[in-house]
């Protein structure tokens, strides 16, 4: 595994993380939850993101994780969600983390981050006021945004977080121009989402009302031709973009987490690889916002 410097907060973090959103899904057997978290470490996968809203996701992390706390960086979103409490609140931040730690069977949580809220939201000021005050309190260590487009640029303008949470994949690169590197240069935690972009490629036409549909369409249209396997590509592309600290990849199957890892030890694409994947989106998508 790869380890990085996560912006300025000095902790490190692995190169790929898990994302658990699909932990969450009851279908999924408690025992399959289980033997992933507790191999984790064996294969450097130290970050685990989840949020309030994965269903038994936070829940199975305090199930199964609670006795390897140290081992891990956790981070969770927040600010909806909570029961009679309206969402965007600061009393939704508030209680939505202590939710978050009774159910992940913690004293604190390495990283929250509000969840994809409006620039207004963000601009009216009281939910990062109540994400700061718990940071304060030593329940969170490092405050973040995770978002798209017009509400990122305010959060990483305002110098409010340690971190930002943002797609970054073959589909979706306009975080690359310039919001990726002036949070760099603030010194900010990155963590890349959907390095995979939904593996849209596991359709053979146009998947409607799929989590992929939008990055199916996106990548026709891009029209970039490669006769790498395009896990590889997505992987390699997300991974190793200058700025990106944690890529997380959302599974509950060891066999794919292991294949992505090994995917690893490739590094990064070819500079002409990488030049002419930039100039294929670029041709279509300046336009394109990114997917919330």
């Amino acid at each position: 595994m790869i380890y990085r410097n996560f912006g300025i907060t000095g902790e490190r973090v692995p190169a790929l993380g898990l994302g658990a959103g699909k932990l969450g899904d009851p279908a999924v057997e408690e025992k399959q939850v289980e033997h992933l978290i507790g191999v984790l470490p064996d294969y450097g996968v130290t970050l685990i993101d989840t949020a309030t809203g994965y269903g038994l996701s936070e829940e199975r992390i305090g199930k199964y994780a609670k006795n390897k706390r140290n081992k891990f960086l956790i981070s969770t979103k927040v600010g909806y969600g909570v029961k009679d409490v309206p969402d965007w609140s600061a009393e939704a931040v508030t209680k939505g983390i202590e939710k978050s730690l009774k159910r992940m069977k913690t004293d604190y949580i390495d990283t929250v981050f509000l969840h994809s809220c409006s620039k207004d939201v963000l601009n009216e000021g009281s939910v990062i006021t109540a994400l700061d005050e718990a940071k304060q309190a030593g329940k969170v260590r490092f405050t973040g945004y995770s978002g798209e487009n017009e509400a990122l640029q305010f959060a990483i303008d305002s110098g409010c977080f340690d971190a930002i949470m943002a797609s970054v994949n073959i589909c979706d690169q306009n975080i690359l121009n310039f919001m990726l590197p002036k949070a760099k240069l603030k010194g900010m935690g990155v963590i890349a989402k959907r390095p995979l972009a939904n593996a849209f490629w596991r359709f053979s036409e146009t998947p409607v009302g799929n989590y992929a549909e939008e990055y199916w369409k996106r990548w026709q249209e891009i029209n970039y031709k490669t006769n790498m396997p395009l896990t590889q590509l997505a992987l390699r592309f997300s991974v190793f973009n200058y700025g990106v600290d944690s890529a997380v990849l959302g599974t509950v199957n060891i066999e794919n987490l292991k294949e992505c890892i090994n995917c690893l030890d490739l590094g990064p694409l070819r500079p002409d690889e990488y030049d002419e994947l930039r100039k294929a989106f670029n041709v279509v998508g300046k336009n394109w916002k990114g997917l919330v």
